[in-house]
């Protein structure tokens, strides 16, 4: 079966954006996860999905513009990541969504449709996010993998990564990893 893997940036509080709704602690949005050789397909919740849809088409388009979030160039692995967005299957899970600019792009509605994707053949699935949606599918059981960096900061006020998490969930440490400027790469099993 298929493994559901979730990937997120946070504060060292547990914040996935600040009290202005960034994330501005994170330089680029680049696979720094190592998941693309790994995955054939990405998840992601109805919140999330119109504005990455929106950033990855743009860097695509224009990959010298200085992208919104970061306020810089993209960086050569974004610019990967972007033409990895055009190549590869996306499900967006959401019940009022109904129209995407990208071609591989379709909607699923229910929980169970991503039990039934995780049954296909195929890589694993990369759980882009948002929040909501990540709580929410680790409360049903359905993510295999939690892979966080984390970064040498307390955002304070903001909005935390497990903030509606329903239920008390034990995971097993599998890799830690130092990165650059005293970030933190973890990657966790989900018992």
């Amino acid at each position: 079966m298929r493994k559901l893997i979730a990937g997120m940036k946070i504060s060292l509080d547990g914040k996935m954006e600040g009290p202005e709704g960034m994330a501005d602690w994170v330089e680029a949005w680049s696979d720094d996860y190592g998941v693309m050789p790994q995955i054939d397909a990405c998840l992601l919740g109805g919140g999330m999905y119109p504005g990455y849809e929106n950033y990855w088409t743009g860097i695509r388009n224009e990959p010298e513009t200085p992208a919104w979030i970061t306020g810089d160039p993209p960086t050569p692995a974004e610019r990967e990541w972007a033409r990895f967005t055009l190549e590869t299957p996306h499900y967006v899970l959401s019940n009022t969504l109904t129209s995407t600019l990208w071609p591989n792009t379709c909607f699923i509605r229910q929980l169970e449709d991503i039990s039934a994707l995780k049954q296909l053949p195929g890589k694993d699935i990369y759980l882009v996010g948002g929040a909501r949606t990540t709580a929410s599918l680790i409360d049903a059981g359905l993510v295999n993998e939690l892979r966080l960096i984390v970064y040498p900061l307390m955002a304070g006020e903001g909005k935390a990564l497990f903030a509606t998490t329903q239920h008390r969930h034990g995971l097993e440490l599998r890799q830690v990893q130092q990165l650059a400027n005293g970030r933190l790469s973890l990657l966790y099993g989900i018992a």
